[in-house]
């Protein structure tokens, strides 16, 4: 593991009981950050934080709440005293349908969480990081945000859409020293597979000519190095991490 310097900086992940979240946390911790867990899956959550050590809490939040976000960012700072980095991890896959058999309220569904989410979440963070003049925001899309999967109308949307907010915002707080970028990897072996039939996973490994998912450990590498001072000039940028499936 390649050494990225994140001492004394103290962030939050979404989604950080497990996944991709979990491997961020567990990256950001052997570099020296302090970790808020944000999950909707509060025993997930408290056994992730215990099992990874001292440095990391956790609270039971539903980020597509406003108020809620906004409590727990409070109860945040009184924890670490200052957020520095922010990663919008948290998200779910949806029912593998095409668009016209997918029901509106699992569109809305996934869109609330995947889109809604990570707006609220930064709606609510920005100012805290615009008012102390640094900060890093990670937001965790999908290769499927570029390229559009079938029968995945709504999460390929999501992501499309998250891209777009990371685009727009780190345009926004550039002048305040926040980089905000988007990491866009291929699929991994996690808990979100399990909302995705067999046919949809083989479809999503045919497409990766390095034949095999990311690892999650890959992943939070990358995110770590957004997440750290080395990451001064980049923003609003979109850092691809699919196997060589992505064309732009």
């Amino acid at each position: 593991m390649n050494k990225i310097d994140l001492n004394g900086r103290c962030a939050i992940v979404t989604g950080g009981a497990q996944g991709f979240g979990r491997a961020i946390t567990e990256r950001f911790v052997a570099s020296g950050a302090k970790v808020v867990i944000w999950d909707n899956d509060q025993p997930l959550a408290e056994k992730t934080a215990k099992e990874i050590g001292a440095g990391v809490t956790s609270f039971k939040v539903e980020v597509t709440d406003l108020s809620a976000v906004e409590k727990a960012r409070d109860e945040a700072l009184k924890t670490l005293g200052k957020i520095d980095i922010f990663v919008n991890n948290a998200g779910i896959a949806g029912v593998n349908k095409t668009v016209w058999e997918t029901d509106f309220e699992e569109w809305r569904k996934v869109l609330r969480i995947n889109l809604d989410g990570p707006f609220i979440c930064c709606k609510a963070i920005a100012p805290v990081m615009i008012q102390q003049n640094y900060g890093r925001i990670v937001n965790i899309a999908s290769i499927a945000g570029k390229e559009g999967n079938p029968n995945a109308a709504h999460y390929s949307a999501s992501k499309a859409g998250l891209i777009a907010l990371t685009k727009s915002l780190g345009k926004e707080l550039a002048k305040y020293n926040i980089m905000v970028n988007a990491v866009t990897p291929a699929a991994a072996k996690t808990a979100i597979f399990d909302q995705m039939t067999q046919q949809h996973i083989d479809f999503m490994l045919s497409k990766i000519p390095k034949n095999r998912f990311v690892l999650v450990e890959e992943l939070a590498a990358l995110a770590a190095w957004l997440a750290s001072e080395d990451c001064s000039f980049s923003t609003g940028a979109v850092f691809d991490i699919s196997g060589g499936r992505a064309t732009y």
